[in-house]
C-alpha cells in the first residue's frame, strides 16, 4: 500500500514527516489492497517495468524547447525516482522534430547508471550510426499498422519501411543492442478509421521477425477502448508473440487510459509506456492527446499491489518541477491531487 507510514522512500528521502491523518494516508482506511489477485481472480504479474517516454516522446510535441541541461537533469531525476529504462532522445532530423535536435549534446552530457537501459529513436541506419558514434547501448525503431500514417511519419508505405528498419536492426542487434519496435495506430488511424485486428498481428509479427527484442503497441490517437485491447492482445498471443515481448503505449484522448492499462495488465503485459506528467502527442497526429501520466498509472499499480520500483512522490516533484520550465501545469491527475 502507497500511504503507511514509513513505506515511501521519497518523503523520507526529502525529510517529509509522515502524518497518518494527511488526507492521502486516510486512503489507507478505504483502499482495498488486491496484492496480485485481481477482480476475476487471474494472477497479474507482481512486477512491471515502465518506459519513461517524458524525455523523448513528452517532450518532442512542446511548443517550449528547453534547454539541454534543462533535459538532462530530467533525465537524471527520472533515474534517481526509480526507472531503469527512460527514453532519452530521437535521431530523427532536426527540421521534422526541431524539439530534439539537442540529442547528440543531451547524450554527451547524460551520465548512464548502473543498471539503467537508454533507449534513444532511431529512424534509420544514418540515425544507427550517430547512435553507435555516441556510445547509445539500446534504440528504438518506429513503424506503423497503417499505410496513411507510414507515408505521412516515414514518407514510405508499410512495407517500405519494415525493409528500410531491416538492416537497422541487423546491426544494432550485431552490436549488442536491444531493440524496441513502436508499432503505431494499433487501434485506430485518423485517416483510415479503425484498424482490423489481422491487420495489426500482420505487421507486428513481421517486426518482430526482423529482430525485435520488445514491441510497444501505440494507441497514437487514444481511441482504444478495454475490449479492443484483449481482442488485440489474445490475437497477438495466439500469433506466437509472447506476451512478455509486448508493451503497450496509451494516449488518454477519450479517457481510457487507465482502464486500459487495467486491461492490458490482466492480460499479462508487464510492460507499460507512460510519461511524466502527462506530456505528449504526436506531431504527426494533431488529435492525439498527451501519453498515460507516469504518475497515475503508479497510483493504480501500487493500489494493486504491483511493484515497479519507482517512488511516486519523486515523480510527482519531477513532473512539478518540469511543468514550471515549460510554463503550464500538469494534466495528471494524480499530480494535481497530491499539489493540491
Amino acid at each position: 500500500m502507497l500511504w503507511r507510514p514509513g513505506r515511501s522512500p521519497g518523503f523520507a528521502a526529502r525529510g517529509r514527516s509522515h502524518d497518518a491523518t494527511t488526507a492521502h494516508e486516510r486512503w489507507e482506511a478505504v483502499t482495498v489492497d488486491f496484492g496480485v489477485t485481481p477482480f476475476d481472480g487471474l494472477p497479474l504479474p507482481p512486477r512491471v517495468t515502465i518506459c519513461e517516454v517524458g524525455p523523448r516522446d513528452g517532450l518532442q510535441n512542446e511548443s517550449t524547447v528547453l534547454p539541454v541541461e534543462v533535459k538532462a537533469e530530467f533525465v537524471d531525476r527520472l533515474v534517481d525516482a526509480g526507472h531503469t529504462v527512460v527514453e532519452t532522445t530521437s535521431m530523427v532530423h532536426p527540421k521534422w522534430v526541431p524539439q530534439l535536435a539537442d540529442a547528440e549534446d543531451l547524450l554527451r552530457m547524460v551520465v548512464p547508471a548502473p543498471g539503467v537501459r537508454y533507449p534513444v529513436l532511431v529512424p534509420n541506419e544514418r540515425g544507427l550510426d550517430r547512435a553507435l558514434d555516441l556510445g547509445v547501448r539500446d534504440i528504438a525503431v518506429f513503424g506503423s499498422v497503417t499505410e496513411t500514417f507510414a507515408r505521412r511519419n516515414l514518407n514510405r508505405g508499410v512495407d517500405e519501411s519494415l525493409e528500410m528498419f531491416a538492416p537497422v536492426v541487423a546491426r544494432a542487434r550485431e552490436a549488442g543492442m536491444e531493440v524496441r519496435g513502436y508499432l503505431s495506430m494499433v487501434f485506430g488511424d485518423p485517416w483510415e478509421g479503425p484498424v482490423e485486428t489481422r491487420q495489426v498481428v500482420a505487421v507486428a509479427t513481421r517486426m518482430m521477425a526482423l529482430g525485435c527484442t520488445e514491441l510497444s503497441l501505440g494507441d497514437t490517437i487514444g481511441v482504444a477502448t478495454p475490449g479492443r485491447v484483449e481482442d488485440v492482445l489474445d490475437a497477438l498471443v495466439a500469433s506466437g508473440l509472447g506476451i512478455d515481448t509486448l508493451a503497450v503505449h496509451f494516449h488518454d484522448t477519450y479517457g481510457q487510459a487507465l482502464s486500459n492499462a487495467l486491461t492490458a495488465l490482466r492480460r499479462g503485459v508487464s510492460r507499460f509506456d507512460t510519461s511524466a506528467g502527462g506530456l505528449g502527442g504526436c506531431p504527426y497526429a494533431g488529435s492525439a492527446t498527451g501519453n498515460l501520466a507516469t504518475e497515475d498509472l503508479l497510483w493504480q499499480l501500487h493500489g494493486l499491489g504491483v511493484d515497479t520500483g519507482v517512488d511516486l512522490q519523486r515523480m510527482v516533484d519531477t513532473s512539478i518541477w518540469l511543468a514550471g520550465r515549460l510554463g503550464r501545469p500538469s494534466p495528471s491527475r494524480t499530480v494535481t491531487a497530491f499539489a493540491g
